[in-house]
């Protein structure tokens, strides 16, 4: 078992796009997931030049730990994925970016569909209390924000949230 500890950004802008050293495109779903922040996940990420890469992941929340998740990943054959996530009802399509900042293992989600145009950066950390230099072009912090976890997105995506609500959150991203 792995801890993630990770932090989230709505980005604006594309000042990001010169930090980019790699891009994959990820489909996933969710076999299950929970009010308490239990998730199981299928992903299937495909880089532009290389092999279909799919994962099936258990995260678990951590007691008292905000940023903290139990992780558990193992690496599935790319048909059992594909098979899997016909049976999601719930999904999500993004493009994500790896980019070359300090501070821990920095990525991007360019999200797709009924979830455009949403953008957030994320940043794995060894610890939670690791200091962080957050870029300008993230706008605000949605960490430990649930309605804009990637289960809760696959479930509820961007475009069927309250027309209000959906404004709020994208004026954040100027």
């Amino acid at each position: 078992m792995a801890l993630e500890i990770e932090r989230r950004f709505l980005v604006h802008g594309e000042l990001w796009r010169p930090h980019v050293l790699g891009e994959s495109l990820i489909r996933q779903g969710y076999l299950a997931s929970g009010r308490e922040g239990l998730t199981l996940r299928v992903r299937l990420a495909r880089p532009p030049a290389g092999p279909m890469a799919a994962w099936l992941t258990l995260k678990l929340p951590v007691p008292g730990e905000a940023l903290t998740r139990q992780e558990y990943e193992y690496p599935i054959p790319a048909a059992d994925a594909e098979a899997l996530l016909e049976q999601c009802g719930h999904r999500l399509g993004k493009t994500r970016f790896a980019l070359d900042l300090p501070g821990g293992d920095w990525v991007l989600d360019v999200f797709e569909g009924a979830n455009a145009p949403l953008v957030v950066a994320e940043v794995e950390l060894e610890r939670a209390d690791q200091p962080v230099v957050v870029p300008p072009w993230c706008a605000r912090e949605i960490t430990g924000r649930r309605e804009l976890s990637n289960a809760a997105l696959a479930s509820c995506p961007l475009a069927l949230w309250p027309e209000a609500d959906r404004e709020a959150l994208l004026a954040q991203t100027p």
